[in-house]
């Protein structure tokens, strides 16, 4: 089976306090992006990539994945979209044949190669959608919205306590069929270019199918960067690692 790896890039890195997209900030002196593209083809498991990218950091993205040495699949850059469905949506829609697809991101840098395989293995043993996940740790309240009105700080009325055995906070890389992934975005095509209704994973999509999404062991390096203090722990990981 032909596998092929769709990497979003096209995120902002406006909650890292920096001015360049999220993909291109360094992590012990390497950008995401290339750490992301380096775990993908270390995994032995992706043929090809295809990273979505700002439109104005194409250029600088292809030629830093060109240059890495550490990068050997053939990869391809283009244009993302307004919101994360609609990037991928442009990465399939660039993509060539491929038996597996695999959606994963760029804020993700150090989901380690085993993940990579855990999830492409599903796939080709026969589930159309793949997602890792991790058991929840803390507890979990249900709050009401609004918060409620008073001169104190912000507060929010509880509800109940949400039985968390069952709950997994879900991590990419995530892996699909080709066939259902393209009929999902289809089929959900006019929610990508709204913040607001787009999904916010590629599950999502395919779960509006009514079509069964499963789950594989997570892993807890493929941590998503969103903020400065997650930059540091991603330095500390990546000191463990090298």
């Amino acid at each position: 089976m032909t596998t092929l790896a769709i990497l979003t890039a096209a995120g902002s890195g406006s909650r890292l306090g920096r001015s360049i997209p999220k993909a291109l900030v360094h992590l012990g002196g390497t950008p995401l992006v290339v750490h992301a593209a380096r775990s993908l083809d270390r995994s032995g498991a992706v043929d090809a990539i295809v990273v979505t990218a700002p439109a104005d950091y194409t250029e600088q993205i292809s030629r830093l994945l060109d240059g890495d040495p550490q990068v050997d699949v053939p990869v391809t850059v283009v244009a993302g979209g307004s919101t994360r469905q609609a990037s991928v949506a442009a990465g399939l829609a660039a993509a060539g044949e491929a038996s597996v697809v695999l959606v994963h991101d760029a804020a993700r840098p150090l989901a380690p190669a085993r993940l990579v395989r855990r999830v492409v293995d599903a796939v080709q043993a026969g589930h159309g959608a793949v997602v890792p996940g991790m058991p929840l740790v803390d507890t979990v309240k249900r709050v009401a919205a609004p918060p409620l009105q008073g001169s104190g700080p912000r507060a929010e009325s509880v509800q109940d306590t949400v039985e968390r055995s069952g709950l997994r906070a879900v991590q990419t890389p995530q892996g699909f069929s080709h066939d259902l992934l393209t009929r999902a975005h289809a089929h959900g095509a006019a929610r990508a270019e709204d913040q607001d209704m787009a999904a916010s994973d590629d599950a999502g999509l395919v779960e509006s199918l009514g079509e069964a999404v499963v789950v594989v062991r997570g892993d807890e390096r493929a941590m998503k960067i969103t903020t400065a203090r997650d930059l540091e722990i991603a330095d500390l990981l990546l000191a463990e690692d090298e």
